[in-house]
């Protein structure tokens, strides 16, 4: 997977200069632990789900846009309480449970060590990360660094797929979108980088790579990985 991510690096017209993180997947293994308090929750409110089905359906979407879906299949409204006493119940899985995907750590100080500029971007809003970053020590790290799709909808915009939030990091290390990498794990992920003009690497830590590649990403193995990437980028294009 590695020697197609070099590939789409060596095809960059313009120097990197800023990395786009995202949260759930890519620097937090936090989806499995979601994806279980979600398909509870939807159980407990009669839309039968396993943790594996809420994985497919519900994989980098906010939880405020998933809330219409789930009207739509009950066919009725949600409670005013349901997104509220949901998120208190991730927050706190979060805060015993989460974990950094192998890897992460390292390539966020690579990436420092490289010279570049980098952003955590994600559909996950400030409490919720707050909570895993908290949980795996990662807090001094990112700190100053975050961005969540909370702050984009409050100003009217959209969180992923929409380019909003990657816009938006972009925006605030003041570099132009071409010159800009997304590090991504998620169709819905990998869209918002695609509408934003940003070449994106695709964590593919589990099954076939054939879906990210289909949508313009290019796939790799594990973060382990993405330092030597970064490294090859610069060096590309210099």
């Amino acid at each position: 997977m590695s020697t197609q991510a070099r590939l789409a690096l060596s095809a960059r017209a313009t120097k990197l200069r800023l990395v786009i993180y995202d949260c759930d997947g890519v620097l937090i293994d936090s989806e499995p632990i979601a994806d279980r308090i979600v398909a509870h929750e939807l159980s407990a409110i009669g839309w039968k789900m396993t943790a594996e089905e809420s994985h497919r359906l519900f994989l980098g979407i906010s939880y405020p846009d998933i809330c219409p879906m789930i009207e739509n299949q009950l066919g009725q409204k949600l409670d005013a309480t349901w997104l509220p006493n949901l998120l208190m119940r991730v927050i706190a899985a979060m805060e015993q449970e989460a974990e950094p995907v192998p890897g992460a750590r390292q390539a966020l100080d690579a990436t420092t060590n490289l010279g570049l500029d980098w952003r955590v971007a994600s559909n996950s809003s400030h409490a919720e990360m707050a909570a895993k970053f908290t949980r795996t020590g990662l807090s001094s790290v990112v700190a100053g660094r975050t961005h969540s799709a909370q702050d984009i909808m409050a100003a009217g915009g959209q969180g992923k797929p929409a380019p909003d939030l990657f816009l938006a990091a972009a925006a605030a290390a003041s570099i132009p979108p071409e010159a800009c990498l997304v590090i991504e794990d998620s169709p819905t992920g990998i869209r918002a980088a695609h509408a934003a003009g940003m070449t994106c690497l695709a964590l593919v830590r589990h099954g076939p790579s054939d879906a990210v590649t289909a949508l313009g990403a290019a796939p790799f193995a594990t973060m382990h990985d993405l330092p030597d990437l970064l490294r090859h980028a610069l060096e590309a294009v210099p």
